[in-house]
């Protein structure tokens, strides 16, 4: 072979490897230059080389896609109105080039729904559209379709669809029913670290900066889901009344009595609704029972129980109800009505006993916590053996009512006063003056707790 020809190959494999080495180079000290100025927010200095990147370097680092949408967010936020589309499509388009150059950094569920809302907030597209991406999240990777706000706007959306005769009512229940799960399995877990971190600092153990920090975001979050949880409700609104289930359930009932899920679901929202006076009820309860014995069935079977006056009957259902159930939310349920049962007929340390495991199993059931507060309150006189003592169970009702708001930010108006109501009937500073070396104050009868004096 010609030497000169093998000579000019050998050059061009040359230059070639050089200027790949050089772009290499050149895309790592601009994605440098980018990212630093990106990360103390320098975004005017940080967008020049990081769309050089994103345009030269695509797939350079999947750090270019999460500066980037810092970036445009920002924008996006300090954008007059003429101008907040053009930069929430840069978003989206944004979102899509990451998922096209890094699929395997890129959750289908997070980065579907940002687009939605995206789209939503800054009015892109049709309602359609906007549904279109949100149920593909929802539907195809639900486990990374995170945020409150997204859970509300992708219900709403929903709602409206079938309020323009686009989804039937069954379909709003089903994705309503499921929903509402996933809030509640978040508040749970956020209400499982405020009640830890609560105890640990009630029982005089300060808490470490991480400890406070997590209680904190824990609190923001669970205020968040608390309300999207009663957006959700009021957005439902009357199309779960039993004006609408009655007609709705009466005319599926033949056609479904056979399905489980359907009978389940139905007497669930019955009962959920108030609807049990209906003879419907009755029906679903005894196609429930027939169909699968279970723990819905025992628990319904309950409720008609109580209402003629079977206290006992109605006892021994719950229980069953109680140890066949195996979804959490659900065996909270049953436990607190169990609790309530209990509480009616005075059986305070039973009826406390039951709220506790309601609250093992839902931590997030700040109603339970108020129960017990006013059991504990209500026993005051009894339950102490002194003026000092007495007047102190009220600051162990006070724990009980300020853990209540804690856990659940819906009851935290009512939680607040109620705390301040037992508060005021609890010893003054004088009187822990006067009792000097006073600590703590162990409370008798079915209380049975040890109270902490609180410091002058």
């Amino acid at each position: 072979m010609n030497t000169k020809f093998l000579f000019t190959i050998a050059a061009g494999l040359v230059i070639g490897t050089t200027n790949i080495s050089a772009q290499a180079t050149d895309c790592a000290t601009t994605a440098s230059i980018a990212y630093e100025h990106a990360k103390v927010k320098n975004y005017q200095a940080a967008e020049e080389p990081l769309w050089k990147v994103r345009k030269e370097c695509p797939t350079y680092s999947v750090a270019t896609y999460q500066f980037g949408g810092k970036l445009l967010k920002a924008k996006l936020k300090k954008a007059t109105a003429g101008d907040k589309v053009a930069i929430a499509k840069e978003i989206i388009t944004l979102q899509k080039e990451r998922f096209q150059y890094f699929p395997g950094k890129t959750k289908l569920g997070d980065m579907h729904s940002d687009i939605g809302q995206t789209m939503f907030d800054n009015k892109i597209g049709t309602k359609d559209e906007q549904f279109a991406e949100f149920h593909k999240a929802y539907t195809e990777d639900k486990d990374n379709f995170k945020g409150a706000k997204k859970l509300y706007t992708y219900f709403s959306l929903f709602v409206d669809l079938h309020d323009e005769g686009k989804k039937e009512l069954q379909e709003v229940f089903d994705l309503y029913d499921d929903i509402t799960e996933k809030i509640e399995e978040e508040e749970s877990a956020k209400a499982k670290t405020i009640s830890e971190l609560t105890e640990k600092e009630e029982s005089g153990t300060a808490l470490s900066s991480k400890e406070k920090k997590k209680l904190k975001n824990a609190g923001i979050n669970l205020t968040a889901f608390s309300k999207v949880k009663a957006g959700i409700n009021q957005k439902l609104g009357v199309r779960a009344d039993c004006a609408n289930l009655i007609p709705l359930y009466t005319g599926q009932f033949d056609a479904k009595k056979s399905d489980i899920n359907w009978l389940k679901s139905a007497a669930g929202r019955m009962s959920g609704k108030e609807c049990t006076d209906d003879p419907l009820f009755f029906k679903l309860v005894e196609a429930l029972h027939k169909a699968e014995p279970s723990a819905k069935s025992a628990y319904y079977l309950g409720i008609l129980a109580l209402k003629d006056k079977k206290t006992t009957t109605a006892l021994k259902y719950f229980n069953q109800s109680a140890e066949l159930e195996t979804k959490a939310s659900d065996k909270a349920k049953v436990y607190f009505r169990i609790g309530e049962v209990l509480k009616k007929q005075g059986s305070k340390g039973k009826a406390r006993g039951y709220y506790r495991k309601a609250l093992k199993y839902k931590p997030s059931l700040g109603t339970a916590y108020l129960r017990i507060a006013s059991m504990v309150a209500s026993s005051a006189n009894n339950c102490g053996t002194d003026v000092f003592s007495k007047r102190a169970v009220y600051w162990l009702a006070e724990n009980y009512a300020r853990r209540a708001g804690k856990v659940d930010p819906s009851l935290k108006s009512t939680a607040s006063k109620t705390a301040a109501n037992y508060k005021a009937k609890a010893p003054s500073k004088t009187d822990i003056f006067n009792n000097p070396g006073v600590t703590s104050v162990k409370i008798g009868c079915w209380i049975g707790e040890t109270v902490r004096v609180p410091k002058l």
